[in-house]
């Protein structure tokens, strides 16, 4: 219900300006094809708006979607602004005014504004989806977007104010102000204010455990006078390590990999994968930690109702399934899981033991099956990867009855999606951790 409420109200606030259009009978000289080219740009600044809100941490809009979702969202919609702004000058040329009017250099200083956000727009969509494959390091990358972003919208708000006929209308002014006014402070509150909030209040680091090679787990102590940190299990958290040490200090997510029933402390398993994340060993007891969240609804108590589940995990994607596990194991549940836990070696497997203990156990009815690509000469359990023959052999009938919980490199979510599409299980009964946001 909250999914399809937020939806909704995503789609008013995109079509806002054509309702006030509509409803107020602003009259035209031109033709369809140019009207289309007004109407894209309109609903391409609300589009720029709403991008603002869904990159902004809302809670909100993490309990309609889940914030990761709400991230992949802002991504694609990011596309369509740019299409829609694209559009508009085509349009506009089609429709009466030439396409002199496309490379003209005599133009209003307002067109010129516009041509500077599109030229900006067009810049930063392709290095926000690729920044990694340029080379680009994370925080380079955010900073280059958190500085174009809120600039296409004051340029884009001004063009817009000043250069067509539809601000004209009273109401449409109104409408525009009620957009760029709550986009402005958001911006400013999320990049400037909340940061400065959260690190008057700092977690601690109180343990650094090496789970296998190249994988740790941290342990956070709350503020003083905080007792918890709040979560439901397979949530996760920005994570901001103030360490000292000429250690890099970058802001990154992680998942929560404790039970939420541990009072007083809560972990994140996080495995070496860059040039931040190679620097998690060096982390030592004491270091400051400034967290935000929690996040997600990957969680099994987000569907009360589910009994029957199948965990797919390749790698660290365990952790928000171990969370889930230990709180099963905490709370005592008679839910039945079937963990599918892929790995490269068995070296790799993070959390063997504990697995095996919970397994041991009657609650929750937990069965792991591991996978090993690259098995030694001892290994008889599963061999190989992942694919569609284990998945089907490993979960029989579960198939047509379990829901799937899936967390793992792009590669084995891409691979698990296709093979339950083909096997018929229902997009609903499939949930996705998406890592990359």
């Amino acid at each position: 219900m909250r999914y399809w409420s937020f939806l909704l109200f995503y789609l008013l606030v995109v079509i806002s300006p054509l309702l006030v259009i509509s409803l107020f009978g602003l009259e035209t000289h031109h033709g369809l094809v140019y009207d289309i080219g007004r109407h894209l740009a309109l609903m391409g600044f609300a589009i720029l708006v709403l991008q603002v809100v869904l990159a902004s941490r809302l809670r909100w809009v993490d309990r309609a979607v889940g914030l990761n979702l709400a991230y992949v969202f802002h991504r694609n919609m990011a596309i369509v602004a740019l299409t829609f702004l694209l559009a508009h000058p085509l349009l506009l040329a089609a429709g009466g005014l030439g396409w002199g009017f496309l490379v003209r250099l005599d133009v209003p200083w307002f067109i010129w504004l516009a041509r500077l956000g599109l030229l900006t727009l067009l810049m930063i969509i392709p290095v926000s989806l690729w920044w990694d494959r340029l080379g680009l390091q994370f925080e380079t990358w955010r900073l280059g977007h958190d500085v174009a972003g809120p600039t296409i919208l004051v340029l884009v708000f001004a063009h817009s104010w000043y250069a067509g006929g539809d601000l004209v209308l009273e109401p449409l002014q109104i409408l525009w102000l009620a957009l760029i006014t709550p986009g402005v402070v958001l911006y400013i509150y999320h990049r400037l204010v909340r940061p400065r909030l959260l690190r008057r209040h700092p977690y601690r680091v109180t343990d650094v455990q090496q789970e296998v090679p190249g994988v740790w787990t941290l342990t956070f102590a709350p503020p003083p006078g905080q007792e918890d940190f709040d979560f439901l299990p397979g949530q996760w958290q920005f994570l901001t390590l103030e360490r000292g040490r000429n250690l890099p200090v970058e802001e990154h997510h992680f998942t929560i990999s404790s039970s939420p029933l541990e009072r007083g402390r809560h972990t994140s398993t996080i495995k070496e994968l860059g040039d931040f994340t190679a620097t998690i060993g060096q982390t030592r007891p004491g270091d400051l930690a400034v967290i935000q969240g929690p996040f997600g609804r990957f969680s099994h108590v987000v569907h009360p109702e589910l009994r029957d589940l199948v965990f797919i995990a390749g790698g660290i994607g365990i952790t928000p399934l171990m969370s889930n596990l230990r709180h099963m194991r905490d709370t005592g549940t008679d839910k039945r899981v079937l963990l599918l836990y892929a790995n490269s070696t068995e070296v790799d497997i993070v959390f063997r033991d504990e697995l095996a203990l919970i397994e041991a156990g009657a609650q929750p009815q937990l069965q792991v099956v591991h996978i090993i690509s690259h098995p030694g000469p001892e290994w008889t359990g599963e061999k190989g990867h992942l694919d569609r023959e284990k998945l089907r052999r490993l979960c029989g009938n579960r198939l047509a009855r379990s829901t799937f919980f899936i967390s793992g490199p792009p590669g084995l979510v891409a691979a698990m999606l296709a093979t339950l599409d083909q096997a018929g299980v229902d997009q609903s009964r499939i949930l996705v951790e998406y890592f990359a946001l």
